[in-house]
C-alpha cells in the first residue's frame, strides 16, 4: 500500500447517484440509490457510463459485473459530486467501462 485516504459516507437512505450514458451528462440516465452486481442485468442496456452525480454517499464502480476489475470511488463531496469524463474517475482510470456498483458503508 502506498497511500490511503479517508472516504466520507453516508448511510443508505442518503446514498444516490445518477449515471448517463455519454459524456458530460448526456444521452440515457438512470437514477440509483442501491447495490447492482450487474448492471445490464438491471436494465442499463450496455456497458458504459459515460458520466454521473453523486448525489449522496459513496459509491464504489467495478469495471466488471459481480464487483470485479477495476475500482473507482465515487463521492458527493469530491467534484461537487460531478464526474463529466472517465478521467475524473481516478488516475489510473482507462475505460467507460462500468457493469456493477456499490454503496460504502460505515
Amino acid at each position: 500500500m502506498t497511500s490511503f485516504r479517508p472516504i466520507c459516507s453516508a448511510n443508505h437512505k442518503e446514498s444516490n447517484v445518477v449515471v448517463f450514458e455519454k459524456e458530460n451528462f448526456i444521452g440515457k440516465q438512470w437514477e440509483i440509490n442501491d447495490d447492482y452486481p450487474s448492471l445490464q442485468a438491471m436494465g442499463w442496456a450496455n456497458n458504459e457510463i459515460g458520466s454521473m452525480k453523486v448525489q449522496g454517499g459513496a459509491w464504489v464502480f467495478y469495471q466488471f459485473p459481480g464487483y470485479r476489475g477495476y475500482q473507482y470511488i465515487m463521492e458527493c463531496d469530491r467534484h461537487g459530486g460531478e464526474y463529466k469524463h472517465y478521467r475524473e474517475w481516478g488516475s489510473h482510470a482507462q475505460t467507460f467501462q462500468v457493469q456493477s456498483l456499490r454503496r460504502i458503508q460505515q
